[in-house]
């Protein structure tokens, strides 16, 4: 398997099991990490997404703007799906970094 592929692979491990420690946190209503790891649940998996097309993006502002330039504006992937991310990485950033969120 080459050096890609690994990644790719890991990534997507990555974003399940960052699913399932989600789903856990939301079981405690552990609000502000629940959106952080749906956050990088997604994030992990577009990332897995634009390593397989051959998109690079250093950043998660890069990683985001790739993914709506290649594949929302593309319909690629329904519009819905790209709000969905987008509101995760505006939430993330106000749980993370805001007060009273």
């Amino acid at each position: 398997m080459e050096e890609r592929e690994k990644y790719i692979k890991y990534r997507l491990e990555k974003s399940f099991e960052t699913y399932e420690v989600a789903e856990l946190l939301a079981k405690n209503e552990k609000w502000n990490s629940t959106v952080n790891r749906l956050y990088y649940d997604v994030y992990y998996a577009v990332s897995a997404l634009l390593v397989q097309s051959n998109i690079e993006s250093k950043t998660h502002a890069g990683v985001k703007t790739q993914f709506f330039l290649n594949y929302i504006k593309a319909e690629k992937i329904e519009i819905p799906l790209g709000k969905l991310y987008s509101d995760l990485f505006d939430w993330r950033q106000k749980g993370d970094y805001g007060d009273f969120f």
